[in-house]
């Protein structure tokens, strides 16, 4: 392989900001931020929206979300 292309694939902690879930994986993903694990070793933190311990198929749980009315529009503009 040639030298100095690569990105950097190391140790990152993934951080699902909705449950507060984390988990350390190996990642090519820059972070300014960083968080001391249990184990005592410092990582880069990457926050995310949603992991498995948040999405509705693998906890089970349907978390229905209408924003701004889109089945009500959906609805009115197929209405025979």
């Amino acid at each position: 392989m040639r030298k100095d292309i690569h990105p950097e694939y190391r140790e990152v902690v993934f951080q699902d900001t909705s449950s507060d879930f984390k988990f350390i994986t190996r990642s090519t993903m820059n972070s300014n931020e960083t968080i001391t694990m249990e184990d005592g070793k410092t990582y880069p933190v990457v926050k995310v929206e949603v992991s498995s311990a948040s999405h509705p198929f693998y906890t089970g749980k349907n978390l229905f979300v209408d924003t701004a009315g889109r089945i009500d529009k959906f609805k009115q503009r197929y209405k025979k």
